[in-house]
């Protein structure tokens, strides 16, 4: 089983690190892909390499789709590949799991309108704006859509993610 994660500079560090590590442990294959090749940079210093390109990403291969928050979803919305790599997650009721800012590319996608959903408190009017169902919960689930607000509810994020894989 393989997982994505797609960020960028300045991404929310524990957001990143944790659903990262909490996969390879259960034995996922997990790649990491942003915008250029070499490495991205947390907002607290941490660095993380990057193993492709969103250019480079064949959605067909991967299982699920982690998009971690800071300020990195602000630049991946912007890539219309990365878009692309959303939308085939949900066409193919894949596991999408978003955090903070990360539905944010959701948004953009144009894939929560009508989803129950979860989100950092500044994004919330943007995600309501969507279309989406807001609710202020630590982790909302909503068939195949992960979301939490803040690094605080990862433990429900990552306890929820595990169980969309069946881990």
């Amino acid at each position: 089983m393989k997982a994505l994660i797609i960020s960028a500079d300045n991404f929310e560090d524990s957001e990143l690190l944790v659903p990262y590590y909490r996969l390879k442990e259960a034995g996922v294959e997990v790649k990491v892909a942003s915008l250029n090749r070499g490495a991205i940079t947390g907002k607290h210093g941490y660095e993380v390499a990057v193993d492709k390109t969103i250019d480079e990403v064949n959605p067909d291969d991967y299982a699920i789709l982690v998009l971690p928050g800071g300020k990195a979803p602000a630049v991946v919305r912007k890539e219309p590949k990365a878009l692309e790599i959303a939308r085939s997650f949900f066409t193919h009721s894949k596991p999408v799991a978003a955090i903070c800012h990360g539905p944010q590319i959701l948004i953009s996608a144009g894939l929560l309108k009508g989803r129950r959903a979860t989100c950092y408190m500044s994004v919330a009017d943007e995600l309501k704006e969507a279309g989406a169902l807001y609710e202020d919960r630590e982790v909302v689930v909503d068939a195949n859509l992960i979301t939490s607000r803040q690094p605080a509810d990862l433990p429900a994020f990552m306890r929820e993610t595990m169980k969309q894989l069946g881990l």
